[in-house]
């Protein structure tokens, strides 16, 4: 038993225990399973569940390893037979409808008999959806507009969910004795924000087309396609799919390059050759070692490989004109964070700690104002409790600053939440749009402009609300809200969550071009989700910031100046 068909299996049970209303806890359990049995990248979990190793897991219990053993000793589950007896595996597609949940999927298939997407739509057209308590005419297209949403992702990935999956999957590869390295290319190497190709390239030390048909092979391959002689296109039991190319230790550097793209990039510098009398890869070319030394024999400067979008990347290079993109360790805290005070899982301290373990020098605590009381919003009260604790852990932790902030909402009018004496004990703010999406585009645009009016607003938050592959960004003009960013010193965050990447990295760069600052902000609700920083950086390279242009390179002090400005 191979383990992505293994964790497959524990997929399945978890999404069909939250369509069947179980404890959402221990649906989590087997997502959390599966996450871990994948991880192993093993061709056969056998051994590791004889030897003990397999119950060592994290995430892997009593209930998850009873499905494991009975895997490996049948090949098969009886508790997933079970509940696809009553509940059907096309309600998982449904559940995914926005604007549905687990809960609302099991009740439209009790009332209406609701077993697929197919079904939902029919149901929505021909009247029938209509009839369920709950579905008005509003709600009804509401899923034929969601229903559009989850046929339009079908085969995309947010960026991360599509790194794990080009990782898993270059561990399976290396387990062929053949192939000496492995390295993720095309949109994930780029870090686009949403991944519709996986890609990876193999260093063979075999003939490419001969380890090509073998990795075909491999369990838990379900289908292979050789789309060239050294390509091959592979659809897993899980439904996940990647492309992947092979070529011998010489040619691997320029299969990398090419496979990494983006095809007018590849293009671009293709012509630069061509204007130079050389070739790439062709007749009487001289081999390439290294793509840094592929971009030094054209005369251009290295292009890391998030710029390869033909963007004019190719131009800068040329002129040595490319900025010293963002790294990681040149954020010093971030700004955007909750506590257990409104909807973060721990304490302020606790935060604090672990943005320490990461080596930064502050962490800004920004809880939801009480407008957004869905998010246990803070009243007044608990206002000045969060500050005298903060005051107090400062007290305690003389080179390490917790700053006071708050996420303010934007109300309908542009007005920021609280009066102006409580907004005023903040040492910054961050504004954001949590309700009214719908508003036209000049209405939000006046909203959002008036908050940003407001001397004390510091960062403008996910600024056009987006949630990939889930929700459209609601209607704003962008231009008009960078023009408004300069002018006011206002900070429009590049909001970290991998679900959310907003500001878009093309419009970070229109930002930078345009003079305004940029702040990574992790919207992080838990330790683990100051991790999102790294996806903001990576985006603000994409979108060729300097780590001048970002303002939580900066110390405390510093942005506690530029608030105050």
């Amino acid at each position: 038993m191979d383990a992505r068909r293994a964790a497959h299996v524990l997929a399945r049970i978890s999404g069909l225990l939250q369509l069947g209303g179980t404890d959402k806890f221990r649906a989590r359990a087997y997502v959390g399973a599966a996450d871990a049995v994948r991880a192993l990248g093993s061709d056969d979990i056998a051994p590791l569940y004889r030897s003990g190793e397999l119950a060592q897991l994290p995430g892997v219990g009593p209930a998850t390893l009873s499905v494991l053993a009975e895997l490996v000793q049948t090949g098969e589950s009886s508790y997933l037979e079970r509940l696809l007896e009553s509940v059907p595996e096309g309600l998982l597609q449904v559940a995914r409808v926005p604007g549905l949940t687990p809960a609302k999927a099991a009740l439209l298939h009790s009332e209406i008999g609701i077993e697929s997407l197919d079904d939902l739509e029919a149901a929505a057209r021909d009247g029938r959806l209509g009839t369920v308590r709950g579905f008005g005419d509003k709600t009804v297209k509401r899923v034929l507009k969601g229903i559009e949403v989850v046929r339009g992702r079908a085969g995309r990935l947010l960026y991360r969910q599509a790194l794990i999956e080009a990782e898993q999957s270059a561990m399976q590869i290396l387990q062929h004795p053949d192939v000496i390295r492995v390295d993720a290319a095309g949109e994930v190497r780029r870090i686009a924000d949403v991944v519709r190709d996986i890609v990876v390239v193999a260093e063979c030390s075999a003939e490419p087309s001969r380890v090509l048909r073998e990795l075909g092979r491999t369990v838990g391959v379900l289908q292979a396609e050789m789309r060239s002689n050294n390509t091959m296109h592979l659809r897993f039991v899980d439904d996940a799919e990647i492309d992947v190319s092979c070529a011998a230790p010489k040619m691997f550097p320029l299969a990398l390059w090419r496979a990494t793209g983006s095809a007018e990039h590849v293009h671009q510098v293709e012509e630069r050759a061509t204007s130079l009398g050389m070739a790439i890869g062709g007749v009487g070319s001289a081999a390439i070692s290294s793509e840094p030394q592929l971009y030094e024999r054209l005369g251009l400067q290295y292009i890391e490989p998030e710029l390869r979008e033909g963007l004019g990347e190719v131009d800068a290079a040329a002129r040595h004109a490319l900025p010293q993109l963002i790294q990681a360790n040149d954020i010093r805290g971030v700004l955007h964070c909750h506590s257990d005070y409104s909807d973060g899982s721990v304490s302020i301290a606790e935060m604090a700690a672990a943005a320490r373990d990461r080596g930064w020098s502050f962490l800004g605590i920004s809880d939801h104002s009480m407008a957004a009381f869905y998010a246990g919003g803070l009243k007044p009260d608990d206002v000045r409790r969060q500050h005298d604790e903060i005051d107090k852990l400062n007290s305690e932790w003389p080179e390490f600053r917790i700053l006071k902030g708050i996420e303010c909402d934007i109300l309908a009018d542009g007005e920021l939440d609280y009066d102006a004496t409580l907004r005023d004990s903040f040492e910054y703010i961050i504004g954001s749009i949590h309700s009214r999406f719908s508003m036209d585009r000049e209405t939000m645009t006046a909203r959002i402009l008036a908050a940003m009016d407001d001397p004390r607003l510091t960062i403008l938050a996910h600024p056009t609300g987006r949630l990939l592959l889930q929700r459209e960004p609601y209607a704003v003009d962008l231009d008009a809200v960078i023009e408004k960013a300069v002018a006011t010193g206002v900070t429009l965050e590049l909001n970290a969550d991998p679900a959310r990447l907003d500001l878009d990295w093309r419009w970070c760069k229109k930002a930078k071009e345009r003079g305004a600052r940029i702040e990574i902000g992790p919207d992080a609700h838990s330790p683990r989700g100051l991790d999102h920083t790294l996806f903001g950086v990576q985006l603000a390279r994409k979108a060729w910031l300097a780590a001048e242009d970002v303002l939580n390179t900066r110390s405390a002090a510093e942005i506690l100046a530029v608030a105050h400005r």
